[in-house]
């Protein structure tokens, strides 16, 4: 088998997770170099890509492909290009080349529903966002609500008035781009319907109940189920992660394994709980990934070949906490309606009957929830987790944790110490990049050390390495002191570099050397 992937970007959560989903596999994975991906606002280059897309799928069985990236030249690119209707259109015929030169190759594909921050910052969109982002996104909220016939009195003075503040050419220049991007998902349902693709994701990027999001959502929904076309093509919250997840789907379809997992929550509500930067309740949310990456939901944990650990929230968007907040700051739900004591001892219960065990840290956006890490380190629980994700979104963390569950519960009972070693990499950089990184370390350099060095959050080029060397020594201590002692081996950590030279991610080199297992 050969598996091709081409990634949504170049960044460590779209190129390398999923590399490392596959080292710890049976599979090689066979992607593009960085240097042709771009990088951030500097899209690819299409002609690049498309080369290295005929000349890598003659062979192959499997292509995972980001039309973001063949379209676009990738993420941040599909938000700031200035291309027409049928150029857009034009690239996509790389997909029927690639079918008629290997007839067999099967595609899975995704294109993401562009995001509309709601805060103003021009960090990932056009340099008018730095003024108008929250009105553009705001107005956005308002024409979806007046087009379901539910806006309120002053909710319409509002619209008027935004109306006026944002200036023509940039409410043009916005909408127009989002037109043009609508236009293409819709031809690449044509595709799937031709067969030239044979399962779409249209990942919601940053999406919310109401807005452009929500009602380009809409045109492709009703348009894939007049297709009939709801088992080929899927709509859910998400975007970095989806490489991992359809990684996944390739899994096991190429080993005919159809997993089955048990989801197990730490608060009653969490279920129904809507998380930040998304539209559907996380259950809602949880089902789609997992049908995605080709697992099923069981409804007992004893006829299940995993569970699924969701450290949920108990209070919707607006009470949803943040690492960085103190406990003692959080919304009272997370003292009241999240039991995590009694979360742990199920961990322990399902732990001691050999089953594995994946979590989901969900509970907090934009890193793990300390309070958990460190109940799970003193109970001596680290080392006997499988997968673990808390990065950024509720949906990058479950297409992340699920994909390295599923893969862990195939092999559940096959020993081989290379593949171990591989997968146990993988699972402790998810713990110094979400715990240790994104919740702490950036934290502590943000605060301190930033100001002093004369850089900003979303701009640290000024003083990289010495930032870059600040880091890797905080994640060293915070290896030291989390992470030094584990029975199963030993964490070597080095090339520590922030990707794009701003705070908000982090790369880096984990090795894992294993001294026995445990």
């Amino acid at each position: 088998m050969k598996v091709v992937y081409l990634p949504l970007d170049e960044r460590p959560c779209n190129l390398k997770y999923p590399q490392q989903l596959a080292a710890a596999t049976d599979i090689q994975l066979f992607t593009p170099s960085k240097q042709i991906l771009g990088r951030k606002k500097n899209p690819a280059k299409f002609e690049d890509i498309r080369s290295w897309l005929l000349h890598e799928t003659k062979e192959a069985t499997h292509l995972i492909l980001s039309l973001d990236m063949l379209v676009y030249g990738g993420i941040v690119p599909s938000r700031l290009h200035q291309l027409t209707d049928e150029e857009c259109v034009a690239r996509l015929d790389v997909i029927k080349e690639i079918k008629q030169q290997n007839q067999r190759i099967i595609i899975y594909a995704f294109n993401l529903i562009m995001r509309v921050p709601s805060y103003n910052s021009s960090d990932e969109e056009p340099d008018y966002y730095a003024m108008y982002g929250e009105r553009i996104s705001h107005y956005g909220k308002l024409l979806d609500k007046k087009g379901r016939g539910e806006l309120l009195e002053q909710e319409s003075e509002d619209f008027t008035l935004l109306k006026r503040e944002i200036p023509v050419e940039i409410l043009k220049d916005f909408t127009n781009r989002r037109r043009i991007n609508s236009a293409t998902n819709l031809v690449a349902i044509d595709l799937v319907q031709t067969g030239l693709i044979d399962f779409l994701i249209f990942p919601l990027d940053d999406n919310a109940e109401y807005g452009f999001s929500a009602m380009e959502q809409s045109d492709l929904l009703f348009k894939v189920e007049q297709l009939q076309l709801m088992d080929r093509i899927a709509i859910y919250p998400g975007a970095d992660e989806i490489g991992c997840t359809l990684f996944s789907k390739v899994f096991c379809e190429i080993h005919q394994y159809t997993p089955a997992l048990y989801v197990r929550y730490s608060s009653t509500n969490g279920p129904f709980i809507i998380p930040k930067y998304e539209d559907r309740s996380l259950q809602e949310s949880i089902k789609s990934h997992l049908t995605a990456s080709g697992a099923v939901m069981v409804d007992h944990s004893l006829d299940a070949d995993a569970v699924l650990f969701t450290h949920s929230p108990a209070v919707g968007q607006s009470g949803m906490a943040e690492p960085n907040q103190l406990f003692s700051e959080r919304h009272r739900s997370y003292f009241s309606e999240i039991n995590y004591r009694e979360f742990i001892q199920a961990m322990q219960f399902y732990l001691s009957k050999n089953m594995v065990v994946g979590i989901a840290d969900v509970a907090t956006c934009n890193g793990s929830d300390q309070t958990l890490m460190y109940l799970l380190k003193k109970q001596g629980l680290l080392e006997k987790i499988s997968a673990y994700a808390g990065w950024n979104t509720s949906g990058n963390s479950l297409g992340t944790v699920i994909a390295h569950t599923i893969i862990e519960s195939y092999y559940h009972k096959m020993i081989d110490y290379e593949r171990i070693a591989k997968s146990r990499e993988f699972y402790y950089s998810r713990l110094v990049e979400d715990w240790g990184y994104q919740t702490i370390v950036r934290k502590q350099v943000a605060t301190n050390d930033i100001p002093r060095l004369g850089c900003t959050y979303f701009d640290i080029s000024s003083q990289l390495e010495v930032i870059q060397s600040i880091i890797k020594q905080k994640l060293e201590q915070f290896i030291k002191e989390n992470l030094s002692n584990l029975a199963e081996g030993r964490i070597e950590l080095e090339n520590v570099t922030s990707p794009w030279k701003r705070m908000f991610e982090v790369d880096f080199h984990l090795s894992f050397v294993m001294e026995k297992i445990v």
